[in-house]
């Protein structure tokens, strides 16, 4: 069995065991239903935060309109953004938390303890990682800066091939009205990147 052969049994198999896995259960608020998706051969890394309730009922991250944001900063078609062989999309979180005052409540932290550093080891084509909220900055960058300064950096997280974005979430809008320079300066230079590693 060749390397490539063999990575890929050890993260389908990894994969499997995250898929049934049941840890969190007496801490959540519906039954487990761990959602991701990645390959021993993903390009690209879409850290997120955890699935929201949408997400927990199709079983599929990123299908609304958070998700259609996304792949448009990304310029990417819906085909490209699901196939695992280019896109690995793992959260902190992988099942829904439930809801609180503010919002949907934060990943629980079980999960990333047990699963993402793993994980993150059978992953070793990725070419650029897209990182989406406080949790995922904390846990990727080791930083409790404000998403805001973190996007701002921009070009020094790109030459490590990182990239901070504010969650496409439509709550964000007013957050994108007030820095024009975001989709102005940083989407182009990230869709010719991601155009880039793609092809």
């Amino acid at each position: 069995m060749n390397n490539n052969s063999e990575n890929n049994n050890n993260i389908n198999q990894l994969l499997r065991s995250i898929k049934s896995c049941t840890l969190c259960e007496n801490n959540l608020p519906l039954n487990p239903l761990p959602i991701l998706q990645a390959s021993s051969n993903s390009k690209i890394l879409i850290a997120g935060q955890a699935p929201g309730i949408v997400t927990h009922k199709k079983g599929i991250p990123f299908n609304d309109k958070s998700g259609e944001r996304l792949r448009k900063w990304l310029g990417v078609t819906e085909e490209q953004f699901y196939n695992p062989e280019l896109f690995a999309i793992i959260p902190m979180g992988f099942c829904y938390p439930g809801t609180g005052k503010s919002g949907d409540l934060p990943p629980l932290p079980l999960c990333a303890k047990t699963w993402r550093p793993t994980l993150m080891e059978r992953l070793k084509h990725v070419e650029l990682t897209i990182i989406l909220g406080k949790h995922a900055t904390k846990w990727h960058l080791n930083s409790n800066a404000p998403i805001t300064e973190l996007t701002l950096q921009w070009q020094s997280l790109l030459k490590e091939k990182q990239l901070v974005l504010p969650h496409p979430s439509p709550r964000n809008n007013i957050w994108l009205k007030r820095n024009e320079w975001f989709e102005t300066d940083v989407i182009p230079v990230l869709q010719l990147m991601v155009k880039e590693i793609l092809t």
